[in-house]
């Protein structure tokens, strides 16, 4: 199913919470209860969410988070992972092409995402976390890529691409083999999370780092995320000639002109997103 969001004030999710202010989108997934663990349905309706985002307008910025002190405990041990120890080789393929289908919608979306983490960040919950632009934490984080301690590969939803590009290939190879927890410190310390915060500022400050993203120059946000994840296949002579196509095109908008002008008269610019 595809969820189309034509107003996204009026979305409602079915499987996360999902409200816009001020033109910042927030994803709450809420089983507390359990740690906020993914479902077949819910990996679904994310994917959908952030691909409908993709020609969305008037969103422009998204924060991720998790209700009840945890961000996210990855698949859930008895909706997911039980079944599919019952499931044939196609059907098992479908699931790994749509988990993987998650994090390729939130790269391509334009608007920048931002994980709020606190408590449990483990499996696909650490990929949800890996996949977004910027990553908030409190300093009871706990972050796993635990794919190795129910027999499988640390190659799971593009951590093996994602990952070494993060933190280095020794770090990466060590949390992909072993499955232990990475600390809030070492997260920090290893550039995973861009800062630590307090718990009771964790979610005010990833909404007002959204509010500050919102109201900048939309398109050439959506240029700068576009371009930091093409330019990862380049070389150097190849990524200059695309990073120069790519600001023609920004100097092109309205709001490279809305800048200028700004600027001339000693003011704020306003950013329209064209």
């Amino acid at each position: 199913m595809t969820y189309d969001i034509p107003d996204p004030a009026a979305y409602a999710a079915r499987h996360f919470l999902w409200r816009v202010e001020n033109r910042v989108g927030r994803v709450t997934l809420n089983r507390p209860e359990k740690r906020n663990p993914l479902t077949f349905d819910s990996y679904a309706e994310l994917r959908d969410l952030f691909r409908a985002l993709t020609t969305d307008g008037k969103v422009r910025a998204v924060v991720i988070d998790g209700a009840g002190g945890n961000f996210c405990s990855g698949g859930d041990v008895h909706e997911i992972i039980g079944p599919l120890t019952k499931m044939d080789k196609p059907g098992l393929l479908e699931f790994t092409r749509m988990t993987g289908d998650l994090v390729r919608a939130m790269r391509a979306c334009p608007q920048p995402v931002i994980a709020a983490i606190d408590g449990t960040c483990a499996g696909a919950g650490a990929m949800l976390a890996l996949a977004s632009d910027f990553r908030l934490a409190t300093p009871a984080a706990k972050t796993a890529f635990l794919f190795v301690r129910v027999g499988l590969a640390g190659c799971d939803m593009g951590a093996c691409t994602l990952l070494p590009r993060m933190i280095g290939y020794g770090r990466a190879a060590e949390l992909l083999f072993t499955g232990r927890v990475m600390t809030a410190e070492e997260g920090e310390r290893w550039g995973f999370f861009n800062r630590l915060v307090a718990a009771d500022a964790l979610l005010p400050e990833a909404m007002r780092l959204a509010g500050e993203i919102a109201a900048g120059p939309t398109f050439a946000h959506a240029m700068t995320k576009k371009m930091l994840l093409r330019e990862w296949s380049m070389g150097l002579e190849e990524a200059i000639e695309a990073e120069a196509k790519a600001q023609a095109a920004c100097m092109q908008s309205n709001d490279f002109r809305r800048a200028y002008e700004a600027f001339a008269a000693k003011r704020q610019p306003l950013f329209e997103g064209n």
